[in-house]
């Protein structure tokens, strides 16, 4: 009788040993499919900003000729935050690829809705960013703003 006793024992206790694994474990699983879940999310919301900040689509608000001076601004400060550096020059010539910022300063000072606080603050981060660019830049903008015409 005593065996039997025992045996009932080892197997309640077995079985209460199971009930508290499954209950440590379940939580865990839970937690697990929420911190994905989470990082599901952050994964989509850098995605996303990566695609409102993806220097062509702030090149096309820059470019477009509707676009407000409060569209122009975030857009510069974006241009400045995420893509705020022009290619090494080769040599003593630009990089190609630099006409493209030439391309923005010029289009920014033609354009209707811009000030010449908005000029200012992006020429003066440009340069800061860019200082072996810094004649090309005013170039750029002296071009840009002789085109206005009075």
């Amino acid at each position: 009788m005593d065996v039997v006793i025992l045996v009932k024992s080892v197997v309640g206790l077995a079985i209460i040993l199971g009930l508290l694994i499954l209950l440590l474990v379940l939580p865990q699983r839970a937690k697990k499919k929420r911190v994905q879940e989470q990082e599901k999310k952050i994964k989509n919301a850098q995605k996303k900003e990566l695609d409102e900040t993806s220097f062509e689509k702030l090149y096309r608000v820059i470019k477009n000729r509707a676009s407000t001076t409060q569209e122009l601004q975030s857009a510069l400060e974006l241009l400045i935050k995420y893509h705020p550096t022009m290619h090494k020059k080769l040599g003593i010539r630009a990089h190609p690829e630099s006409d493209v910022y030439m391309d923005i300063i010029f289009k920014l000072c033609r354009h209707k809705n811009t000030n010449k606080n908005i000029i200012l603050a992006f020429m003066k981060q440009l340069e800061k960013s860019n200082p072996e660019y810094k004649k090309e830049i005013n170039d750029a903008m002296m071009r840009g703003l002789n085109s206005r015409g009075i």
